[in-house]
């Protein structure tokens, strides 16, 4: 990605030196109409001019026909003509002189129509080859509060100008109801993008310029897809160095991907998974709701997100500390003890009425004194055990509240010069504001004022795991060389790859061969072809041992019944031979079959799934979870991008409830919980080495004995991308 190069490309987009809407129209409600109506209105600063050959005068004024008769060069077109003339006007556009253009025409392809997909590819084109700065197609229009450039057509009322956030989505109406509820907060978004089809510039673009806009605190995108995920990550890092926080909302989960995969790890992972991987390590927050998206961008904007997870609370109820306990439960966040030195202190300044626990409790002896209650603060921003502190408060809706009002200034001064640690205010309800508590709220730009418990506490769990996700994967340790066992499997399995569309899968023992090269650990097993060659491997393996049909056509072997378990004797291997083929014949089974295998049969306490996806936008993500009978019951799995160092494996272990279960649950021993990082580390290995040959690993069960004696892989199925 060419930073500059789109930086450039979105200022001449949102900072226009003339305008001429094409497709000009005085039709009463039409989207001309509007956009006209809106560059009038927010006073857009350079000439704007009407083009419709049909017409020779709109809006009181010359209209024009072609580009060379404009009076100046034109710089940004307006586009709002059928979609068959779009590439046409474009390319007329730009060789006079044109530097961008904003396409609100529809009918490129992007409702499945696959009529219209060659005219989608002729837009694109056309927009590669004249270089063109182009939002849409299929949009809404823009603003740019510093340019008063506005051609969004909503037609509500705006307050368009500088601030803090700036929003792009591919929904226009999405980005306006956020932008609406920000206003209401009293928070302005300077920039309001409405990207379209991104046939042109991507939220990647729009990205890289907000990172160079010194008054953007906060950029919030709404993705639908992403069609280009090494430029996306490239934009974010970058705003991520600016010192910008980034939201995102994405709505739904893509079936695609679920749909099309063979192995357990693809028909878990969704779009919504994979994308929740990707954005946690670029420093992206996922937001689950539009509320949320607001909440976050309220706690970014003003306050940041905190250290680490451990808050502390001021209220004014006995109440309020028990929602905000059962809040901080509920979404990963803890109020810990507070240090000895804290409780002596405060139990010396607080006196009857108050209770100093964590949340304290402050009762009269905060309400009805500021000394007290910047005590508590003081004290808590000393407290080695907090990482933030939460104030019970609300803003003032009308002139009344001077206790209210006062200790929100003194807040406001205390953490401009003195504040260490983020400091937020939290309501007990959410609730509407008015231009009374909006300028208060002007004058307080330091401190978030969060609305609800459960809400409040979610956003700082987001962003709190954004910024342990982020560091994680600043430090991820170097892949080292592949070994020559590694390097001999990798030519193996490309070599496959390129008869993928025929044989997408590889059978266990191939798969294990692989998975076994890069430090996944396997039980002892032989493959054989005969019923003598069965009985001599599972002599020398030892009984007990277990026999499997091995085939690249037989993915979920044990409904056919290919599975034959606790065979002790030459007796044993004979009839499980016997009654698999029968099985197999019952089944239908009409694949090729590749043998036996013979495999050492291994007891474990837990069974685990581990397992590698190629999602259609994030790439490779890797997969742990609860396995065996339990995986699709209970879906209890957590994601991470490769490569997969130890301490994110580890974190990956730690977002399932399999986690308990590893360290010993109501009296269970101890698990091997270091074998079981060492196969996400394999996992991550296969990824970085062989991604590209890779559409799907399944790795289940993989089974855990206690602590110290490891854990094994006793079924495996990889599958190639065609």
């Amino acid at each position: 990605m060419d930073i500059e190069l789109s930086q450039k490309k979105v200022e001449a987009l949102t900072s226009p030196r003339n305008v001429v809407l094409v497709g000009a129209s005085d039709r009463p409600g039409s989207w001309a109409a509007r956009v006209w109506r809106n560059l009038n209105e927010y006073k857009f600063p350079g000439n704007i001019y009407p083009f419709n050959p049909g017409r020779k005068e709109l809006y009181g004024q010359t209209c024009y026909g072609d580009f060379t008769s404009l009076p100046e060069k034109p710089d940004h077109l307006v586009v709002l003509v059928p979609a068959q003339h779009v590439p046409g006007i474009l390319k007329a556009g730009a060789a006079a002189g044109a530097r961008s253009a904003t396409v609100f025409s529809s009918g490129f392809g992007e409702a499945f129509d696959d009529s219209a997909t060659e005219l989608g590819r002729q837009l694109r084109q056309v927009i590669e080859e004249t270089g063109l700065a182009v939002s849409g197609p299929n949009c809404m229009g823009n603003v740019s509060g510093k340019a008063s450039f506005v051609t969004l057509t909503e037609d509500r009322p705006m307050k368009p100008g500088a601030g803090p956030v700036a929003l792009v989505g591919q929904s226009g109406g999405v980005m306006i109801f956020v932008s609406h509820a920000l206003e209401e907060r009293g928070m302005k978004a300077g920039y309001l993008i409405t990207s379209g089809n991104e046939a042109g510039l991507s939220v990647a673009d729009y990205i890289a310029y907000f990172a160079i806009q010194d008054e953007i605190k906060v950029i919030v995108i709404y993705v639908e897809a992403l069609k280009d995920i090494e430029r996306f990550k490239q934009a974010c890092r970058y705003a991520r160095e600016k010192g910008k926080h980034i939201v995102a909302i994405k709505l739904g989960a893509s079936e695609a991907g679920r749909n099309a995969a063979m192995a357990h790890t693809g028909s878990l992972a969704g779009s919504m998974e994979a994308f929740e991987a990707l954005t946690g390590e670029l420093g992206v927050a996922r937001a689950d709701t539009l509320d949320d998206a607001v909440e976050l961008t309220e706690l970014l904007a003003h306050t940041g997100a905190p250290s680490g997870r451990r808050l502390a609370a001021v209220t004014l109820s006995g109440a309020y500390r028990g929602l905000l306990l059962d809040a901080a439960e509920r979404n990963g966040m803890e109020f810990p003890k507070l240090a000895q030195n804290t409780f002596d202190h405060l139990n010396k300044v607080l006196g009857v009425g108050s209770l100093v626990s964590n949340p304290i409790d402050g009762g009269f002896g905060v309400l009805t004194s500021k000394d007290n209650y910047l005590a508590c603060i003081e004290a808590l921003q000393a407290d080695p055990n907090i990482d933030m502190i939460l104030l019970q408060e609300a803003l003032p809706r009308e002139p009344g509240s001077a206790r209210g009002e006062s200790y929100i200034r003194m807040v406001e001064d205390y953490i401009v010069n003195k504040a260490k640690k983020p400091i937020a205010f939290v309501t007990l309800t959410s609730h509407s504001q008015t231009d009374y508590s909006r300028a208060l709220r002007h004058d307080a730009p330091h401190v978030s004022f969060l609305q609800e418990a459960n809400k409040a506490l979610r956003v700082i769990s987001v962003a709190t795991r954004c910024r342990e996700l982020e560091a994680m994967a600043r430090n991820a340790a170097t892949e080292p060389a592949a070994n020559e066992a590694q390097k001999q499997a990798g030519q193996a399995l490309r070599a496959a790859a390129a008869n993928a569309a025929k044989t997408p899968a590889l059978n266990e023992v191939r798969s294990k061969d692989i998975l076994r090269s890069y430090g996944m650990p396997i039980a002892p097993e032989k493959l054989a072809q005969t019923v003598a060659e069965a009985k001599a491997a599972a002599k020398e393996i030892g009984y007990p041992v277990v026999l499997k049909a091995v085939s690249a056509d037989l993915l979920h072997k044990s409904d056919a019944g290919a599975v034959q378990l606790g065979l002790a004797s030459d007796a044993d291997v004979e009839a499980s031979w016997t009654r698999i083929e029968t099985n197999l014949g019952r089944h239908g089974f009409k694949g090729k079959l590749d043998g036996m295998l013979v495999a050492k049969q291994v007891k474990g306490s837990l069974e685990l799934v581990l397992g590698l996806n190629r999602d259609p936008e994030m790439g490779l993500v890797v997969m742990a979870g609860m396995g065996g009978i339990w995986l699709e019951l209970f879906k209890d799995v957590a994601f991470a991008l490769p490569p997969i160092t130890r301490e994110k494996a580890h974190d990956m272990l730690a977002q399932t409830r399999a986690l308990r279960l590893l360290q010993g649950y109501r009296g269970s021993p101890e698990l091997d919980i270091e074998a079981v990082v060492d196969g996400l580390v394999a996992l991550g290995r296969v990824a970085a080495d062989l991604g590209d040959s890779l559409r799907s690993i399944d790795v289940n069960p993989f089974v855990v004995m206690p602590k110290g004696e490891g854990a094994t892989a006793l079924d495996a199925l990889i599958v190639l991308r065609e």
